[in-house]
Formats: C-alpha cells, structure tokens, sequence
C-alpha cells in the first residue's frame, strides 16, 4: 500500500452487498479484521494524511493505517474489609420522579453525509466542541470524571484491611427490557456480541439483533401501533474499548436518559438527550465509572449503592418525554427499552458485598 491512498465517496460510504458501511472499516475488514464491527473499534496513525477522523473530503481506506482500539485495563477498587462511618452523607438525590430536562446532542460520526449546515439548530455541538449560540440547558464546564486521577481521589485510611476488587467481563455485556408504557413485553435480551440493534423488524434467532416486531401485546393501543411502525431500523449499540455507544438508525430521533452521559457534560442527572437520525453519542464509559467508583467508595456503602443508578440506561423510540414534552415520564412513552450494564453492576455488587452492610440502621421508623 502507498503512503497516501485515499477514497472520494459521495456519501462518505461504500455499498456491499446491499449494505451501506464507512470505506476504511470494509478495507480494514477484508485486509485485517474479519470480526470488525463498527469504526469505533479503529484509530489513525498519526502521520495519516487522510484519517477518518481528520473528517477531509477524502479518507484514507489503507488498512494498515489504522489500529484496533484496545479495551483499557481497569484498576482494582480497594475496599476496606468492612467499612464504617467514613464521611457524612448528604441525602441522596432522588430524581426518578422529578421531571427531566432534555437536550440535543448529535455528536455525530457523519455516516450519512459531510454536509455541515451553516446554522446549527439551538443545543447543537459541533465537531470541534464549540456550542451553538443558543447554549445548551446546562453548563459544559463541568470536568470529567474521567480526569479523575488516582492522586486526585480523595486519601484512603490505610489502616484499613483494604481489599483489591477487580472488574470482570461477562459473558453478556448488558440485558435489554422492552416496554410499551408502563407495561413489559417480552422477554429479556441478553447481549453477547460488541454490536447490536433494537430495530422494528421480525428475525426471531439473531444475536446481534433484538427484533421488536416479533412481540405482542394484547393491551397495545392505536398510538403504540402506529409508534411501532416508525421505530424502522432502530438503534445500534456498540460496546467497544469500554464504551457504549448509541447511533439512531431509524428515520425519527431516539432519546435516551443515561446517568453517566450527564455526569461527564455536567446535566443534570435525569436529563433526555435526543439523537437525530444518524447521529451517535457516548452513553457509558467504564474508565469514568471506574474513577467514580474507587471516590465512592471512600464516602460509605450508601454513595456506592447510588452507583447502580449509573448503570441503567433508558431509551425511548420516536416519541420523546422531559420537560419540553407532553409526556414527563419514559412510562408516558409508547416505545421504550431499559438496558442495564452487567459488568459495571456486577462490579458494583463485589464491591458492596466487600464492604459489608450499610451504616445507616434499617428499622420499622426508617
């Protein structure tokens, strides 16, 4: 291969066998990766004229230019043996019936096309990071988690018995429930493979696809059937490197309430955060939950458990809810699903276990 082998494409993708996908994640599959599922498992060398994420009007396809991202190796959390009363707690914020704000956020990796409008809608952040005028609902300059570093956390007493709690992969990565207002339908699915979508569609034996066309409710009303209908391609979920992504596939916005997502751009915890067709957007990392789990555990068994609140996801199909909409719950919505992240609440629950029972005394006044 040249130094400099580039591609122009109209829309910035190639077509194979019927399917749509970016030029150098399909050279990068024939040449390197058979099991390569998505350009976020790929980053350019530095000296690539033409990387993908340099986002020029052409793109480098050269294989052997990019690298496979490797999944960061979390560090133990040190839990004392059995903790006591380490700090004073303020009450935990309970926001599962407050009312959502919401926001926009399209992050986007531009499958679609490379047009930039000139004029950004209102909330919109642009590739580079600089917001629209119309700023969005919350500040942005709020630091990261994840620039927490292990002499920023707060000191631990080691007098203590601390004992090292590692992080695990499971063999399923999340589990993903379906609901049509307030009510389930269906089974669990349970996610083995990095990449996934939740379409509309009927295969009924695919790993990499959770169909909820197949599933039937006898209570289902006229606004859920025709909410079905337009759910189309759905969303895709990758879960590479330690992060999870959700890109909208389907032709009407997704949203999506994800707890970690907020924390790392300073929103409030409950905020709804719609994703237009064809965008994507980062909705859990495990690097800032590790950094969020070995502070919390500083602070007692009760900030730890709060944790688990983290590790829900929730995603709505078409129809939005949050303060700027008719429907103020996710149960309001005809179509949604709840993800819950495996790894991390497994984690959470040895470190919990580790820690022993909770400070506060559990009686029939409490």
């Amino acid at each position: 291969f040249s130094t400099s082998f580039p591609c122009r494409s109209l829309d910035g993708r190639l077509q194979v066998s019927h399917r749509k996908g970016l030029p150098h994640v399909i050279y990068c599959r024939l040449w390197r990766w058979p099991d390569l599922h998505s350009h976020h498992e790929l980053k350019a060398i530095e000296n690539c004229e033409y990387a993908f994420n340099l986002k020029k009007d052409e793109v480098c396809v050269n294989p052997y230019h990019y690298q496979r991202v490797e999944t960061p190796v979390l560090p133990p959390v040190l839990v004392p043996r059995h903790t006591e009363i380490l700090t004073e707690l303020p009450p935990l914020d309970d926001y599962t019936h407050s009312i959502p704000e919401n926001t926009n956020f399209p992050a986007g990796i531009e499958p679609q096309s490379n047009y930039i409008p000139e004029t950004p809608p209102p909330g919109y952040i642009s590739e580079d990071g600089e917001t629209s005028d119309q700023q969005l609902n919350q500040s942005m300059d709020t630091g990261s988690p994840a620039e927490l570093s292990p002499s920023t956390l707060s000191p631990v007493n080691h007098s203590l018995d601390l004992q090292p709690v590692t992080y695990s992969e499971p063999a399923f990565w999340c589990s993903i429930a379906y609901y049509e207002l307030n009510q389930r339908v269906g089974e669990t699915f349970h996610a083995s493979q990095p990449s996934l979508t939740v379409d509309g569609f009927t295969d009924p034996s695919n790993s990499e696809r959770f169909c909820l066309g197949l599933l039937s409710n006898v209570n289902r009303n006229a606004t859920v059937e025709m909410t079905r209908r337009h759910i189309g391609r759905g969303v895709r979920l990758y879960y590479i490197g330690g992060e999870v992504f959700a890109e909208c596939l389907s032709d009407s916005a997704i949203f999506v309430q994800s707890p970690n997502c907020n924390q790392r751009y300073g929103w409030h915890p409950a905020t709804v955060c719609k994703i237009p067709p064809g965008c994507n957007l980062k909705i859990f990392n495990n690097q800032e939950f590790a950094a969020l789990l070995a502070q919390s555990v500083n602070q007692g068994f009760e900030a730890v458990y709060q944790l688990t609140r983290m590790c829900t996801i929730r995603m709505s199909f078409v129809k939005g809810w949050g303060a700027e909409y008719r429907r103020q719950t996710v149960t309001s919505t005809p179509c949604w699903i709840e993800l819950h992240l495996n790894g991390p609440l497994q984690w959470l629950d040895k470190v919990l276990t580790q820690m022993g029972s909770p400070s506060v005394r559990c009686s029939s006044m409490s």
